[in-house]
């Protein structure tokens, strides 16, 4: 891996560029580090929910009788008993606090307890008497789309969303794009005519789980004036008080939200799961109220990734040269909008990839059904059409006898191409030079082990060796950067520098929620970097401090990161200020010739060094700023054109696996990566964050997706949904490319989500090139390499 470090004083160590070690890491290992699970109170009580059997039913009766006899029992709450608004939602307030008439998807909370033991909570929650006329549930995302005759699952009306994306029948939102000739009708005959190579591919993407570690967990504590305390594994603290204060029928200032240890969330704690109805039995009972949901209940609880289906259309010259491409997507929501309306907005403009296609005609739409909620998970509707993207790019590849690199790199977009929705790439991306990296990198031996893991079945011992084929594929994914279409993307930060035991120590506070990623670890070297001081502390992220936004979309070192930088530069200027007042500068020096470092100031030339604790001399130097991205536009609602992303990221794969033929099995030999981040700031985290990512991936390629049958989740454990273990994971060379982006903070490019893209295709195309086997759907099942169906 190539880095390249920045400079951040005379002496001060694990600055912007380092491998600056994590203040969590070492507790999360030892098992130390307290989690929103972990939280106690000695007054507390339990909480626990009643979730509906059914995916679409009236509720004709609740009865809470025999529920509130239990000895132990303090509450038990329906949506009768919510105080205020009756309905929340992350973009669109449709989803209900507790279900009122009707529940829409097998999972739906209908009714809450609070209990002095969790056993006593759950043995209420088995007495509350719920009489349901079960209605036929709407599955297919197709039919939901454009069927006119299909069951709507929301009544028309009910739904509160933006006038450009009004829900129409079970459509969540349409979102089409034109380019070049459709931009003028439907010129596809002349087009086809056109190209001297056509292909087509109908493509589907299963539903896949976040899969964190750590379930949904928190407690609420009832305060004095009335409001409530609120310690929960989040990835948005203060989104979370908005939706959960008008719910409460409070002011936000009475919601306040402090950050526990979070396991894990890649998307899924975007959404509400038991905050609200953890405030409203603290409330009610005047006790703490601690919520842990087992993990069969955390499936029911969040979100999963929109399962899609795809068909494409691409046409080419005999050279390779794109002429022109048409695709439908369709991403299926589930019962609740959540994210639904964004994440059709990324599969749309991002829907036939990084790629210079003259003539495009795109049609994405995102649909109500009752089957389980979908929203945010790593990637956001761009892992699903990079799938059939790149999928379409291979058919291309061997229609035209081409090289499966070559076809890409003929294609490739560059710093100055646009993408599909006339948006100009503004940054370097040397897309291209990236392909031709990978593709170069040192192939693996022809038998990398020996023993019991050498081949495809692992431990089992499955196969001997006999039908097993190596192949190797290629993937490319361009992924948005930050949030889009016009939203205001900012964060918050304060930094305080004074005195502690003699030594100047920063304080870093913003509402950035740490997931895993390392963004506490980020944050303080940004403030060494900036102020020079060694000894920094990121105080718990909370509400009291402004809103720093999500932890999603690669977004938070850039927007959290060039607020904190924007405060310590802040702070800097009244350091300098201080030490021209005390006599320690010139007064004529400039307060960008000042330079910091271990702990000292410096004049431009280096001379007169400081102190910085002799500059501060008892005082206390605090700065609050804010930091917003250039702004973005909402896409066109005819056309799809706009400038609607912030920055774009790319990473390149090549996989390589041993596939047994005639058992189906795969095992993943290698997982390359070239991925061209603008700027390291931390070399170890990076890497995880790419092997991560790829891991996730491979996952997808293989192995996971949650089974629906008739709306229902068949498999909601760990033991039946399958996730990459260590056995599973193959060794990957990473390489690290550092084009700075100009409009970013350090010229950093968020590195979390591209490698989630990239890695799926690439697995799935080597087992392709293995088996000779289309191979249209991921995950890829055993009976799809065999060609056996599974028995019954």
């Amino acid at each position: 891996m190539t880095t390249t470090s920045v400079a951040s004083g005379p002496t001060t160590a694990n600055g912007v560029g380092a491998d600056a070690p994590r203040p969590d890491g070492t507790p999360k290992v030892t098992g130390e580090f307290a989690y929103s699970s972990d939280l106690w109170h000695d007054d507390m009580l339990w909480g626990a929910t009643l979730r509906s059997p059914h995916p679409h039913a009236v509720i004709t009766g609740i009865d809470i009788t025999d529920a509130v006899r239990v000895p132990g029992v303090y509450a038990v709450l329906t949506h009768e008993d919510v105080p205020g608004a009756k309905r929340y939602g992350l973009e669109r307030q449709d989803q209900p606090v507790l279900a009122e008439d009707r529940v829409r998807y097998r999972g739906e909370p209908v009714a809450v307890v609070a209990a002095d033991h969790p056993e006593t909570a759950r043995r209420a929650v088995e007495r509350i008497q719920v009489d349901y006329e079960v209605l036929p549930p709407v599955t297919d995302p197709r039919t939901a789309a454009f069927d006119p005759t299909a069951p709507t699952v929301h009544r028309p009306g009910t739904v509160d969303a933006e006038p450009a994306h009004r829900s129409e029948g079970n459509r969540v939102r349409y979102q089409p794009i034109r380019t070049g000739a459709f931009l003028d009708g439907d010129p596809i005959e002349d087009l086809r005519t056109a190209a001297d190579v056509v292909v087509t591919g109908e493509y589907e993407v299963g539903m896949q789980d976040q899969a964190f570690l750590g379930p949904e967990s928190g407690m609420a504590v009832p305060a004095a004036d009335g409001g409530v305390d609120l310690y929960v594994a989040t990835q948005w603290l203060h989104v979370d008080q908005r939706q959960i204060a008008p719910c409460l029928a409070l002011t936000e200032d009475k919601v306040r939200i402090t950050l526990a240890g979070v396991g894990g969330a890649f998307g899924a704690r975007e959404d509400l799961s038991m905050q609200i109805h953890a405030c409203m039995l603290a409330l009610r009972t005047n006790r703490p109220v601690k919520f842990v949901y087992n993990r069969e209940e955390s499936f029911f609880g969040h979100v999963h990734r929109h399962p899609a289906t795809m068909r494409y259309e691409h046409g080419a010259l005999n050279d390779g040269t794109l002429l022109y491409a048409t695709c439908e997507i369709i991403v299926d929501g589930g019962a609740y909008a959540s994210a639904t309306p964004a994440v059709v907005g990324v599969a749309s403009s991002l829907g036939l990839g990084p790629y210079e296609i003259p003539n495009a005609r795109m049609d994405a739409y995102g649909v109500y059904t009752n089957n389980p909620p979908c929203g945010a998970m790593r990637g956001f509707g761009a892992v699903q059409a990079c799938f059939g993207y790149e999928s379409q790019m291979d058919r291309l590849a061997e229609a035209l006898g081409l090289d499966p690199v070559e076809v890409r790199v003929r294609n490739a977009m560059s710093q100055g191409s646009q993408v599909i929705t006339g948006q100009k790439i503004e940054a370097p991306l040397p897309m291209a030079e990236m392909l031709r990296r990978c593709a170069a990198l040192p192939m693996p031996p022809a038998e990398t082990e020996t023993g019991p893991l050498a081949l495809p079945g692992g431990v089992g011992g499955t196969t001997r060796g006999e039908g097993v084929v190596r192949g190797v594929g290629y993937g490319v994914g361009l992924k948005n950067l930050c949030f889009s279409e016009g939203f205001d993307d900012y964060s918050t930060a304060r930094v305080r520098l004074e005195v502690v035991a003699g030594r100047p120590v920063a304080f870093v506070h913003t509402a950035a929620v740490e997931v895993g990623q390392g963004l506490v670890t980020i944050q303080a070297q940004i403030a060494r970097t900036e102020l020079g001081v060694e000894e920094v502390t990121v105080l718990p992220a909370d509400t009291s401090v402004g809103s720093a936004g999500s932890s999603s979309a690669s977004r938070q070192s850039y927007v959290t990161g060039g607020a904190v930088r924007a405060a310590c530069s802040a702070v800097r200027e009244r350091l300098a200020d201080l030490a021209r007042a005390k006599g320690h500068l010139p007064l004529a020096t400039p307060t960008g010739g000042v330079r910091l470092g271990g702990d000292r100031m410096y004049g431009p030339d280096g001379s007169a060094p400081v102190d910085i604790a002799t500059v501060l001399d008892g005082e206390v130097v605090e700065e609050t700023r804010e930091f917003r991205h250039r702004p973005t536009s909402a896409l066109d609602p005819t056309t799809g054109q706009g400038d609607s992303h912030t920055q774009f990221g790319m990473c390149v794969h090549r996989a390589v696996v041993d596939v047994d033929t005639e058992l189906g099995l795969v095992k993943v030999v290698a997982l390359d990566a070239v991925q061209d981040v603008g700027r390291v700031l931390n070399p170890r985290q990076l890497l995880g964050q790419i092997q991560g990512g790829s891991t996730q991936g491979l996952g997808l390629a293989l192995m996971e997706e949650i089974q629906v049958s008739s709306g229902k989740i068949q498999n909601p454990s760990f033991t039946d949904y399958l996730i990459p273990t260590i056995l599973d994971t193959p060794p990957m060379r990473v390489e690290v490319l550092e084009h700075p982006d100009p409009n970013a903070p350090y010229g950093l490019r968020g590195a979390g989500e591209p490698p989630t893209l990239s890695s799926t295709p690439a697995v799935v195309a080597a087992v392709r090139a293995a088996t000779g086997r289309a191979l249209t759907r991921a995950p890829v099942r055993p009976e799809d390499i065999t060609g056996v169906p599974e028995p019954e």
